[in-house]
């Protein structure tokens, strides 16, 4: 468009712009009063074109995106730290639960323990107990024996000699002692054989059932005097030796 057709097209657009504005204020019922025109008033234009307003346009459109991306990254940002905390929250609770679990085990493994403990325990008391029983009947057994009596003579130290015997479980008999000691000695505790064999290789045979001193210390029985001329320990030695060597002095008939 030529130079001077645009001032005259802003001109036009100016008047028509005032003309607007008079006819739009007057009412709808009133009557119109024609008056002289008012002169035109010299409208200012400028020969510049209209700059920036695409720029403008664009620069909104970027603060709009601008502000659609700070709402999205605040709402991740959000959800982030609600993740995070829920992380957070359940590892905890997993940290919880097992040590939970951690002290559940250890009291479980303590009163395992604890009853194995207490089991031994009543097993040990109760051996205690049987132990404690046994010696109690061994020591009234005991005072049995230390309480009866026998006669200092032949047929009580028989006697003495068998009960001692049967608590070491040495086999024989009354009567067995009896006629080998009568045999052998004629029931003389002090009798000792000078004669014989023994007597020549200088361990004579001594007391009731004549013992040589090596043999009496070999079966000496424990309880007993270590005397061999005493007639329970002679006794109690000579039915040891028999036992051993012939099964009991009930089976000795001669020099044995």
């Amino acid at each position: 468009m030529p130079k001077n057709t645009h001032r005259i097209a802003i001109a036009g657009a100016a008047t028509l712009g005032a003309a607007a504005i008079a006819f739009s204020v007057v009412p709808a019922d009133a009557h119109t009063t024609t008056t002289d025109a008012a002169p035109l008033s010299h409208v200012a234009y400028s020969s510049e074109p209209v700059r920036d307003v695409k720029a403008s346009v664009t620069d909104q459109l970027a603060g709009a995106s601008l502000k659609v991306q700070a709402i999205e990254a605040k709402k991740k940002a959000a959800a982030d730290a609600a993740a995070a905390k829920k992380a957070a929250a359940d590892a905890a609770a997993a940290k919880k639960a097992a040590a939970a679990a951690a002290v559940a085990k250890k009291e479980a493994a303590a009163a395992a323990a604890a009853k194995k403990k207490a089991a031994a325990e009543r097993a040990e008391e109760r051996a205690a107990n049987r132990s404690v029983k046994r010696v109690a009947v061994q020591q009234v057994a005991a005072k049995r024996v230390a309480a009866k009596s026998y006669s200092n003579n032949l047929d009580g130290w028989i006697r003495e000699s068998l009960d001692i015997m049967k608590k070491h479980g040495i086999p024989g008999s009354y009567s067995g002692i009896h006629r080998n000691v009568m045999r052998e000695s004629s029931g003389n505790p002090r009798a000792i054989n000078d004669w014989d064999i023994n007597a020549i290789n200088g361990i004579p045979s001594k007391g009731l059932l004549q013992v040589i001193p090596p043999t009496f210390a070999a079966y000496h029985v424990p309880g007993t005097s270590w005397n061999i001329y005493d007639p329970v320990a002679n006794i109690t030695a000579a039915c040891n030796y028999a036992a051993d060597k012939y099964g009991s002095m009930d089976n000795v008939d001669s020099a044995y």
